[in-house]
């Protein structure tokens, strides 16, 4: 789909969001090593590998969305759903996650990523949709800030949990909220979760 990104005072530019592929792993990578290697956004010690992040991809791809935001031809931002939880039961809820390039934060493309990705997980089926964020009870913390949880807030997400101190990095402990956000009615008989490929045009 295209949408238009927002630039302040400068003319609009066109933003295109696309289905991923193995092939982005080294863009996307791009993005997501800074939030590995400098910030506690990710618990992840060590920014992985090029092939490890194009298997992270191709493991996603048959179930459920990850998408790519460009503008210009210049990757900006993606975004991607997986399992909430690998029981059966548990179909119907995916768990989101967004980065975006540092540069382009700000001009709309984490609500556009999540707009595309919300309206291919409901024809999907899925009805609840969670982000799991870390979090900081620190203003001046160096590594984290609560900008995220502000953003899944105004894209109508509310926070159901909270996991204290749990995660440990930059010789630091920080907690991990639960935000989730109703993406459909809950039927009573729910049609199974259908391919990601099934969703896009």
């Amino acid at each position: 789909c295209v949408v238009l990104c927002e630039e302040g005072e400068t003319p609009m530019k066109k933003m295109t969001i696309r289905s991923a592929t193995p092939e982005d792993a080294e863009g996307l990578l791009a993005i997501y090593a800074p939030y590995v290697a400098d910030t506690a956004v990710s618990f992840e010690y060590s920014v992985p590998t090029a092939e490890e992040f194009a298997q992270r991809i191709r493991d996603r791809l048959g179930t459920y969305p990850w998408l790519v935001a460009e503008v210009e031809g210049t990757v900006v931002g993606y975004a991607y759903a997986s399992a909430f939880h690998p029981r059966e039961a548990y179909q119907w809820a995916a768990e989101a996650s967004v980065y975006i390039r540092a540069e382009w934060k700000g001009k709309g493309i984490g609500k556009a990523l999540y707009g595309e990705l919300e309206e291919r997980l409901r024809k999907q089926n899925v009805v609840l949709l969670y982000a799991c964020i870390a979090c900081t009870d620190r203003e001046d913390d160096p590594y984290l800030t609560n900008d995220s949880i502000r953003f899944h807030e105004h894209m109508g997400y509310v926070c159901v949990g909270e996991f204290k101190k749990c995660g440990y990095k930059f010789d630091r402990w920080y907690s991990m909220k639960w935000l989730e956000k109703q993406l459909a009615p809950r039927p009573d008989h729910p049609e199974r979760l259908r391919p990601a490929a099934l969703t896009e045009e």
